[in-house]
């Protein structure tokens, strides 16, 4: 039904999310992200994701190879992707990726709706796994 769309604040070790869209078919959100942090080694099966960076400067590492354990993780080679505000960025199933911020950036991000699609192979704040609804 066509309204107002309720926005729910999710903190997080590295900023917050804020989460402004949300139906069966997609999610919107707008990462909060603080200089110095970044956000976990992760790929998703599923969920397919755009960002674009509203403001700030970020980082976005990829893989460049498949890799699904944390031992495969260790030879990983990652390519260095530097966005500035107005690029935007897409990351597909499998995808292993994380962003880190330069300075503080607020990042748009759309995404197909599985937001417990997140397989996180390593992790500054403790939360390496699959995360759960």
């Amino acid at each position: 039904m066509s309204g107002p769309s309720d926005v729910t604040v999710v903190p997080k070790p590295w900023g917050y999310e804020k989460i402004w869209a949300r139906t069966d078919r997609y999610v919107g959100k707008i990462l909060h992200i603080n200089a110095g942090h970044a956000l976990s080694v992760q790929y998703h099966e599923r969920k397919d994701e755009t960002v674009y960076l509203l403001s700030g400067e970020l980082r976005y590492w990829i893989a460049t190879a498949p890799v699904r354990t944390s031992e495969e993780l260790a030879g990983a080679t990652f390519e260095e992707v530097r966005l500035r505000v107005g690029d935007a960025y897409r990351i597909t199933p499998g995808t292993v990726h994380y962003m880190e911020a330069v300075t503080d950036c607020d990042v748009l991000e759309v995404s197909t709706p599985e937001l417990d699609d997140v397989v996180r192979l390593r992790d500054r704040y403790g939360r390496e796994g699959t995360s759960a609804p």
